[in-house]
């Protein structure tokens, strides 16, 4: 089976989510917004997005696998990912499909932006353990909406385990879980509109290697470098990437 894109597009994709591996093995988050927000620049919106699925699946069980108690992450934070699930399995099949490239590419650049600006600008106040189960259902439903229209839910997911006060090692465990239970349904719900066919899924297979390649590049430049710094450089090139797609969608 041929690949789908000419061989410039091949080597953009693959530097994409090598450099994407290398942002999620460095500050836990970003493969789906950084190789989304990339190949998105040259390629259509609904493409890129679709191919995020496979390679993220990839990462986050490697993700999952080595940061433990996977189980008791899902119990913490079960009502999240049933509403997370549920939603994003929904509007991939039935909605995304459907909107116009411009459309889409609009709401890749607001979730982008947002991503970036909630990440660089805002502490979310401290989330009480009474209004937690609330707190979950209302975030997962809107990370589900933002998910299946985009591939990207980071901006939500990061704000609730910000306000909970989740340490380092939970915040990991806890994105690992929700991103890779996410992507399952997201998976049927491209494959089930047609936006994830097999030629783009054989591709998306091959996008593995260079995630994971850029994953274990990540987690070695966690312990040489100064991860607040390289997140805030990160966080600052993904608002431009965002404030492009939107210029783009719009003019």
């Amino acid at each position: 089976m041929s690949l789908p894109f000419p061989p410039e597009i091949v080597a953009l994709a693959l530097l994409a989510y090598l450099l994407a591996g290398t942002v999620k093995g460095t500050v836990g988050i970003g493969l789906p917004t950084a190789s989304v927000a990339l190949l998105s620049q040259a390629i259509e919106p609904k493409t890129a997005i679709a191919l995020v699925v496979v390679p993220s699946i990839a990462a986050n069980v490697w993700q999952v696998w080595r940061s433990g108690d996977a189980l008791g992450a899902l119990r913490r934070y079960l009502p999240f990912i049933l509403c997370l699930c549920c939603v994003i399995g929904v509007v991939s099949a039935l909605v995304t499909a459907r909107l116009a490239p411009e459309t889409l590419m609009a709401a890749l650049g607001c979730v982008v932006i947002l991503f970036s600006v909630s990440n660089l600008a805002w502490r979310p106040p401290a989330l009480p353990d009474r209004f937690d189960r609330a707190a979950q259902v209302t975030l997962g439903t809107v990370s589900g909406v933002i998910g299946g229209l985009t591939s990207i839910w980071a901006p939500t997911m990061v704000a609730y385990l910000l306000a909970r006060r989740v340490p380092k090692d939970e915040f990991v465990r806890a994105t690992g879980v929700m991103i890779l239970l996410g992507n399952l349904p997201l998976g049927f719900g491209f494959a089930y509109s047609g936006m994830l066919t097999a030629e783009t899924a054989v591709f998306s297979v091959l996008l593995i290697l260079p995630a994971l390649a850029g994953f274990a590049l990540g987690e070695r430049l966690r312990r040489l470098l100064d991860a607040d710094r390289f997140r805030t450089v990160v966080l600052l090139f993904f608002l431009l990437v965002g404030l492009n797609l939107l210029r783009r969608a719009l003019f």
